[in-house]
C-alpha cells in the first residue's frame, strides 16, 4: 500500500509560528487595552468602556488558554492518538466561544443593573471624562487593524482558533463604536446613552461567542465531507484506471487534517492484488492532489449495477445509512 508516513509529519513550523503570533499579539493588546479601559472606566465614571475594560480582561484570559492548547495541539502522533493532537485547536476554539459567552452575559448584567438605577434615581451621571471618548476611539482604530491582519494569518493557516480570534477582533469594532457612541450621549446630557451602550456591546459579544461555538461545534461533530470535498474525490477517481464508481465516501477532521474512508466498485473477476492496486494508485491520487490529508484508507468489492451512476447526494445518504446500520448503544 502507498507509504503514508510522510502525510502524518507534525504541520510545518511557518503554520505554528504564524498561529502562535496571532495569539501572542492579540494577548499583548489586549493587556494593554484591559488596564486603559478599566481604568478610565472607573475613574471616568464610564459603564460602556468599563464593560470594554471587562471585555478586554476576558480577552486576556482566553488568550492565555488558546495558546496553552495550540502548544499541546503541536505535539506529535503517539500510540494513543496516532492521527496527532490537532484536535485541540477546535476544543480551544470552543473554549474561546464559552469565554466570550460568559462575558456578554456579565457585561449586560451589569449595564441593564445600571440603567435600572438610572431610572431608579439611585444613580446619577455628571457625564463621562472626555479622555474616555478618546480611548474607545483608539480602540475601534486598534482592533480593525487587528481584524484585517489576524484574519489573513487565518486564511494562511487555516487553524479555526486563529479564525476565532479573528472574529473576536470584529466584535471589538463593533463593540468599541457603540461605547463611543454611548459616551458621547453621557458627555452631552443623556446619562442612559452609556449604559445603554454597555448593554448593546454585551449582545454583540454574545452573538460572536455563539457564532464561534457553533463554528467549531461542526468542526468537532466530523461535519465533513462537504459536497464540495465529495466532489472533488469522485471527480479525482474517474482518473484511475480501475475504478467503476464510488459507493461510500467518509471524512473525519483533526484539527486542519482529513482523514477519509472510501468504498469503491472495481472488475469482481480481479485479483486481490489487482485490486490493491487501484486502490494504491486512488490513495495516491487523492494525497497528491488534496492539501492536507492525513490518512486514506480505501476499501473496494465487486461493482453493484445497482449502484452505478449514483449522485453524489445519493453517496452521502448512502454513507450515513451505512454508518446508522451500525451504531452501537450500551446502556
Amino acid at each position: 500500500m502507498h507509504d503514508v508516513r510522510q502525510y502524518n509529519q507534525p504541520m510545518t513550523h511557518t503554520r505554528d509560528r504564524k498561529s502562535l503570533w496571532a495569539i501572542n499579539l492579540g494577548l499583548g493588546i489586549n493587556v494593554l487595552l484591559a488596564a486603559v479601559k478599566t481604568t478610565f472606566g472607573i475613574l471616568g465614571h464610564s459603564p460602556a468602556l468599563l464593560a470594554e475594560g471587562i471585555n478586554s480582561t476576558s480577552d486576556v484570559a482566553y488568550y492565555v488558554v488558546a495558546s496553552i492548547f495550540m502548544r499541546l495541539a503541536n505535539k506529535p502522533a503517539d500510540t494513543e492518538h496516532p492521527y496527532g493532537h490537532r484536535q485541540l485547536e477546535s476544543i480551544a476554539s470552543v473554549v474561546v466561544g464559552a469565554f466570550v459567552v460568559a462575558t456578554a452575559v456579565a457585561v449586560f448584567w451589569d449595564a441593564v443593573d445600571k440603567m435600572w438605577d438610572l431610572l431608579d434615581g439611585r444613580l446619577t451621571s455628571l457625564g463621562a471624562h472626555p479622555f474616555a471618548l478618546w480611548v474607545a476611539l483608539a480602540t475601534v482604530a486598534i482592533k480593525i487593524y487587528l481584524f484585517f491582519y489576524v484574519r489573513k494569518l487565518g486564511k494562511e493557516t487555516r487553524n479555526p482558533v486563529v479564525d476565532a480570534l479573528a472574529y473576536d477582533h470584529r466584535n471589538d469594532i463593533f463593540s468599541a463604536s457603540a461605547a463611543s457612541l454611548g459616551i458621547f450621549l453621557s458627555q452631552h446630557g443623556l446619562p442612559w446613552g452609556d449604559p445603554l451602550a454597555g448593554a448593546l456591546v454585551a449582545l454583540l459579544i454574545l452573538r460572536t461567542g455563539i457564532f464561534i461555538l457553533r463554528e467549531s461545534s461542526v468542526e468537532l461533530m466530523d461535519a465533513v465531507p462537504s459536497k464540495e470535498l465529495a466532489l472533488q474525490i469522485a471527480n479525482l477517481l474517474k482518473n484511475v484506471p480501475g475504478v467503476q464508481q464510488l459507493e461510500e465516501l467518509q471524512a473525519h477532521r483533526f484539527g486542519p487534517h482529513l482523514v477519509v474512508n472510501l468504498t469503491i466498485g472495481i472488475n469482481g473477476s480481479l485479483t486481490v492484488k489487482q485490486g490493491d492496486k487501484i486502490a494504491t494508485e486512488a490513495e495516491s491520487l487523492i494525497y497528491d492532489s488534496i492539501p492536507n490529508m492525513r490518512h486514506i484508507h480505501v476499501h473496494y468489492h465487486p461493482a453493484d449495477k445497482s449502484r452505478k451512476n449514483m449522485s453524489i447526494d445519493e453517496i452521502l445518504a448512502e454513507t450515513r445509512k451505512h454508518i446508522a446500520e451500525h451504531e452501537h448503544y450500551f446502556e
